[in-house]
């Protein structure tokens, strides 16, 4: 663990006594004294709060940044409103996700935020394609802290009023325990909440204030995964990438009118003639939810096949575990199109056994955003 990197509020976790573990080059905590099943439901019913800040802070900056971001990402940068959020992905030539990302508009620069794990590549990648016509400013001298689930709203906004009257995926500054922050409503849970950058150093004296409240609790990673699982929401290394088009994904809500074919500004992206084709033909496989019957998950890895007794391997799933909201097991994975439709029977093979699954509609638990 000595050669991780540790975050600002590193410290803090140890001090609240997390389990810490190795996750994308960073010692993170995976659970607290309260143990993942509590923590998951303590951020469905409450507030949990989460330290990303692991995560890639990135600014693009200069005239035409919107323009020259949709070189790289098939979504409208262009015609985001000011001080509004939206979700996309970096894509390949080969229609592949590289990796899946949140952007701003912040008025005088695009803020980007990028996985833990890809932040390397995607800032050499950014650098690369779009400099020096604009500026990519990778941003280390803040915290990135996730506030979420129904009581988020009261407790930040205690702190800045101005949190009540933002919107799902509205970006605003605040100022929150004295310093002045970025924040986004949106997350990573399926649930409301917020996402803030703070400066470093008073991202643990703002971490303190929320959960000196007995509405929040710490949040460490076993618990994100299991929310966002329940979320239907997507693990870039796992349920996306290079490998899998936003087609296959089901993320092609992702891809406005604008950028898709016949629109004012279709294509121009890496993969843009694969991806458009799929889009218009249809893809061979598709993401989908999955229930295992009985109680035993079943997790990523496990090979799926269309019948109980032999034939070949049609798919694989990507994430599983037990949802703890749902009081049983919820997977995803990659179904030939045929077999993807709800209600369609399909069989996970365990230690030589099959056992049936029910592909599901997803998310596993309704979303409870702010529109």
């Amino acid at each position: 663990m000595s050669d991780l990197l540790q975050t600002p509020l590193h410290d803090l976790h140890v001090k609240l006594g997390a389990k810490m573990v190795p996750f994308a080059g960073y010692s993170m905590p995976v659970q607290y004294k309260l143990g993942v099943m509590k923590e998951h439901i303590h951020t469905r019913t409450k507030a949990g709060l989460f330290d990303v800040s692991h995560m890639g802070q990135v600014m693009v900056q200069g005239d035409g940044a919107a323009a020259a971001l949709e070189m790289l990402i098939p979504v409208d940068v262009v015609g985001l409103g000011q001080d509004r959020q939206r979700y996309g992905f970096f894509t390949n030539e080969a229609g592949g996700i590289t990796d899946d990302l949140m952007l701003a508009n912040r008025g005088d620069h695009i803020f980007v935020v990028v996985n833990a794990a890809c932040k390397s590549a995607d800032i050499a990648h950014m650098k690369a394609n779009l400099e020096p016509a604009v500026q990519v400013m990778p941003i280390t001298d803040r915290a990135l802290l996730a506030l979420q689930g129904p009581s988020a709203e009261a407790m930040l906004s205690a702190l800045d009023p101005a949190a009540a009257q933002m919107k799902f995926m509205d970006v605003a500054t605040l100022s929150l325990n004295g310093a002045e922050c970025w924040v986004s409503r949106s997350g990573y849970t399926g649930e409301d909440g917020y996402e803030i950058s703070v400066p470093n150093g008073q991202a643990v004296a703002l971490a303190e204030a929320l959960i000196a409240h007995d509405d929040v609790e710490p949040i460490g990673l076993g618990a994100r995964d299991s929310l966002r699982l329940e979320g239907g929401l997507c693990l870039y290394g796992h349920d996306i990438d290079t490998k899998t088009t936003p087609v296959q994904a089901g993320l092609t809500w992702a891809i406005q009118k604008v950028r898709r074919a016949g629109g004012d500004r279709a294509g121009g992206f890496p993969g843009a003639e694969i991806i458009l084709e799929e889009m218009d033909a249809g893809a061979a496989r598709k993401r989908v939810g999955l229930h295992p019957e009985g109680r035993a998950p079943m997790r990523e890895g496990v090979p799926l096949f269309a019948a109980a007794e032999g034939g070949a391997e049609v798919g694989v799933i990507t994430s599983g575990g037990f949802g703890p909201t749902v009081e049983g097991p919820v997977s995803m994975g990659y179904l030939p199109t045929d077999l993807a439709k709800p209600d369609t029977v399909v069989y996970g093979e365990l230690r030589g056994k099959r056992l049936p699954l029910t592909v599901v509609k997803m998310p596993f638990t309704p979303a409870n955003f702010k529109r």
